[in-house]
């Protein structure tokens, strides 16, 4: 999804690809009116709405900073999300954070901080606007995740993808619609492509939430981080420099360490 997301947008604007996005994102509920109707049952009508409202607002910005910055730089920034979360879930939903976190987290942070700013020359540290945009998507992602955690108790993997779907058009809308670019028919492929990716990683993600436990959904989604700076290295000529690189890994370790020591079992 996201590489098909970084062609599309290397003429069209990063907000006009989020909107297709969630447009696709519809097309299933509007197709089968049975799964329209299993959207529109829930219980916690204020936790769908924080996991839209979070997600929809992450996916804009990860779209916009995917425009300006290579693939596998803004995917790496967007997936620090489970660092995040665990600060949320502590806050909302009551969770207890390990002590033994903080350092898995520092590192998470500062290899973070690498990746996004040791592009210049491949030493100097320079983090520019967009970068500081991934840096937020991450944010509001790990808000979103937190909220998917708990709405998952009681509502079905329906109900969150519709409520994801719909705050993503609210919140993308204003800024694709007034000066929307007419894709090419390569491009409506790319948006095609895009969208299909993203309906099937929506479905997925929000169904095994229900069962798998937060290190493995922490641990396999940084594959998806792999897979982005392969293909933008193999297709795209981006290459990251050695100090992006060392970012990425220390990024990467500290993101597995951090669920890694949230889904261990306390001692006594």
């Amino acid at each position: 999804m996201a590489f098909a997301a970084k062609l599309a947008a290397a003429r069209l604007p990063g907000s006009e690809v989020a909107f297709v996005r969630f447009a696709v994102m519809l097309l299933p509920l509007l197709a089968v009116p049975r799964l329209a109707r299993r959207a529109l049952e829930f219980q916690r009508v204020d936790l769908l709405v924080y996991r839209g409202v979070f997600g929809g607002l992450a996916i804009l910005l990860y779209f916009l900073a995917l425009a300006h910055v290579p693939v596998g730089l803004a995917t790496l920034l967007n997936y620090t999300s489970p660092v995040w979360s665990v600060t949320f879930a502590a806050l909302f939903l009551g969770e207890p954070i390990d002590r033994r976190l903080l350092l898995p987290l520092v590192a998470a942070l500062a290899g973070m901080t690498l990746a996004a700013g040791g592009g210049i020359g491949g030493a100097a540290l320079r983090l520019g606007p967009w970068e500081g945009v991934g840096m937020a998507s991450a944010v509001l992602s790990g808000a979103a995740l937190a909220a998917i955690r708990a709405a998952r108790r009681t509502e079905s993997s329906w109900s969150v993808y519709g409520s994801l779907t719909l705050c993503g058009l609210l919140a993308t809308a204003p800024f694709a619609l007034p000066g929307f670019v007419r894709p090419t028919p390569r491009e409506w492929l790319y948006l095609a492509a895009m969208g299909a990716g993203s309906v099937a990683a929506q479905l997925l993600v929000t169904w095994a939430y229900r069962w798998v436990t937060n290190l493995q959904a922490g641990v396999i989604s940084q594959l998806t981080v792999v897979l982005s700076i392969a293909l933008g290295a193999a297709f795209l000529g981006e290459r990251p420099t050695p100090v992006q690189l060392l970012g990425s890994a220390l990024t990467l370790a500290g993101v597995v360490g951090v669920v890694w020591r949230q889904a261990a079992p306390p001692h006594g």
